[in-house]
């Protein structure tokens, strides 16, 4: 294992592509999920200082159980979230976000059927920073991203799991296939440690990593249209001792300045939102 997270931040830090679409979340023990994302991206020029930016969407997934591979078989989570973006300086980046998910929680025994509560509720609060190095055929942009993650159960008690420090690391990789910019592959490259604080024995767990996230995409963005298409796949490798891996299909839809149709412009980048 140790050899292996080894390899996961060489590759983390010399092979990670990525540009991005709406990344996937983690949705827990499966062997193949689908994801579905639309959100709308509006420049905030109404701001002093200009360079700001909102994104905001809205993300379903649904996934299969870990012994078969219909990736719809059964409802997996449902995303809304809200993200401010500031480039202060022409390579520096950074945001604030606030965030609501509800999960579907599973037992990790066959038959798999919902587990007690039913339902997990988790509000998140994140910020980023990010440095952003380009050239008129890529952008590389690694970024740190710190989490704060409360979880409820459907009626707002607490669950085992009180709340969550989690630290993720991100090297990205926009590659432009063409002039124009309308079209691009995206990966990216991401590893996630954590700490928590837990309801049953008042205690903390150990910071350390958790998991990796590995994606490609594509993406579409056609000049004569504010929308943006982005289709694309992520593995997700969880656990250290015996990890295991769940593989997603993703695809998401960004409307650019929906209120200012008269300026669309095209950004060189779609920044990876999880």
């Amino acid at each position: 294992m140790k050899k292996h997270f080894i390899s996961t931040l060489f590759f983390c830090f010399f092979f990670g592509t990525v540009f991005s679409q709406i990344s996937p979340p983690g949705l827990g023990k499966t062997q193949i999920a689908d994801w579905f994302a639309f959100g709308v991206r509006q420049e905030l020029d109404t701001i002093e200082g200009k360079g700001w930016q909102s994104m905001s969407y809205i993300g379903v997934a649904r996934k299969s159980n870990p012994d078969n591979y219909n990736p719809f078989y059964k409802p997996a989570i449902l995303v809304v979230n809200q993200e401010f973006y500031h480039q202060f300086h022409e390579t520096w980046q950074y945001s604030l976000a606030l965030s609501y998910r509800r999960q579907d929680e599973y037992s990790d025994q066959p038959p798999y059927e919902h587990d007690d509560p039913r339902l997990k509720q988790e509000f998140r609060l994140y910020s980023r920073l990010s440095y952003i190095f380009s050239t008129s055929r890529i952008k590389l942009v690694p970024t740190f991203r710190q989490e704060f993650r409360k979880f409820y159960s459907p009626d707002f008690k607490n669950l085992d799991e009180d709340f969550q420090f989690r630290s993720r690391l991100r090297l990205q990789l926009t590659v432009n296939l063409d002039e124009d910019k309308q079209h691009r592959l995206i990966g990216s490259s991401e590893q996630l440690f954590s700490i928590s604080k837990e309801n049953k024995s008042n205690t903390r767990t150990d910071f350390k990593y958790r998991e990796s996230r590995f994606s490609l995409y594509y993406s579409y963005s056609p000049k004569a249209s504010p929308f943006i298409f982005s289709l694309g796949y992520m593995n997700n490798l969880v656990g250290q001792k015996n990890p295991f891996s769940a593989h997603y299909a993703g695809f998401d839809i960004v409307i650019e300045n929906p209120f200012k149709l008269q300026q669309r412009r095209k950004a060189n980048i779609k920044e990876n939102f999880e």
